[in-house]
């Protein structure tokens, strides 16, 4: 396993094709001034040292040299063993809708980015507590395995759109069936169940289904995002916006959220609904609820014992910079000296 420390520096990468293009057209220029001096038979006699291939080996070495010392500068860190560490928190799964009502844009920037900016900051706001993510419209799938990466967690977020389901829909049931495979009964940690959805298309059975995951120990929380005055539901094709969804009379749909079957879902399952089209409401609310949860520990398997690495790029770097340094563009005396051909004898 490793580990990279500063990957910011990778950008200086960029300088590699620079120097490349730069190479080329100088290149360029000097065959192109030297054919407006002479003819090349009498420019290989008056400079029978030049080498284009010395030139270009002193570049790749140049660039390797680079490259090398930039990954130096990332300090890669390689985890030496795996090792089961105790730890303290609560399990904590997302169950995030991406039906394509949450593509409306009746709060800023839409209710889907709305959404995942709410899980985001929670999940910042989180110490050693595990997470999990599932996303669900017509169907439920799961996004992310319960973990203790928050990093991971933040990257498979902002992936997820209405795309990744097949059918559409918001079937909140098969979320919170989904969610019961999250939590590891042998571990008896606090369980919560966070939903951000916009409620529309709930159906009937939701409740007892919470009530259901409740009676297991789950408390579930609702975020409701969108305005109950709606929006119309934006229709992409290869990400631009072709039009609007309209119903079967050619009307466009418009789309409201849904307080009240949010909150219906909270009450059964011992939560809270919040109102989460201002970002900072749910966040404040659910990292006080979470910080004030009662911490149990549980085991965790992580890489541990990371060593800079860093040494060995270095090291190679410098050396392919002492190559290009001690590397001369005129051509090798030895190889000017082998006449493959027999070409001094033909000028005999």
């Amino acid at each position: 396993m490793y580990r990279l420390e500063e990957p910011i520096y990778f950008y200086l990468l960029a300088i590699i094709p620079v120097m490349i293009v730069v190479f080329l057209l100088v290149l360029w220029w000097k065959k192109r001034t030297q054919r407006k001096f002479s003819n090349p038979e009498l420019l290989e006699k008056l400079a029978p040292n030049s080498s284009t291939f010395k030139s270009s080996l002193k570049l790749l070495m140049l660039l390797l040299g680079i490259a090398f010392l930039v990954i130096s500068l990332v300090n890669p860190k390689m985890g030496s063993k795996l090792q089961t560490v105790k730890r303290e928190g609560v399990d904590i799964v997302f169950a995030l809708d991406v039906s394509k009502s949450m593509l409306a844009e009746d709060i800023a920037p839409n209710r889907l980015e709305k959404a995942k900016q709410i899980i985001s900051k929670i999940i910042d706001q989180l110490g050693s507590d595990r997470i999990g993510i599932i996303i669900y419209a017509g169907n439920a799938y799961p996004l992310l395995p319960i973990t203790t990466d928050h990093a991971a967690a933040n990257m498979f977020l902002q992936n997820a759109n209405p795309d990744m389901v097949s059918s559409q829909g918001t079937a909140i049931n098969e979320a919170l069936e989904l969610a019961k495979t999250y939590y590891n009964n042998d571990d008896q940690t606090n369980r919560f169940l966070i939903i951000i959805s916009d409620g529309e298309d709930h159906q009937e059975e939701t409740k007892q289904v919470a009530q259901n995951l409740n009676n297991e120990g789950v408390k579930i929380f609702t975020i409701g995002v969108g305005t109950e005055r709606g929006g119309p539901i934006p229709m992409y094709l290869n990400n631009d916006m072709i039009g609007y969804k309209k119903d079967n009379q050619g009307e466009t749909v418009i789309t409201k959220r849904m307080p009240e079957v949010l909150q219906e879902i909270a009450d059964v399952a011992k939560g809270n609904y919040i109102d989460g089209n201002v970002t900072e409401n749910p966040v404040k609310i659910m990292a006080d609820i979470i910080a004030n949860a009662e911490k149990n520990e549980f085991e965790t398997k992580q890489f541990s014992d990371y060593k800079d690495q860093f040494q060995w790029f270095l090291g190679i770097g410098i050396l392919f910079l002492l190559f290009d340094i001690f590397l001369f563009d005129k051509k090798t005396k030895w190889v000017r000296k082998v006449d493959l051909f027999n070409e001094e004898k033909t000028k005999k």
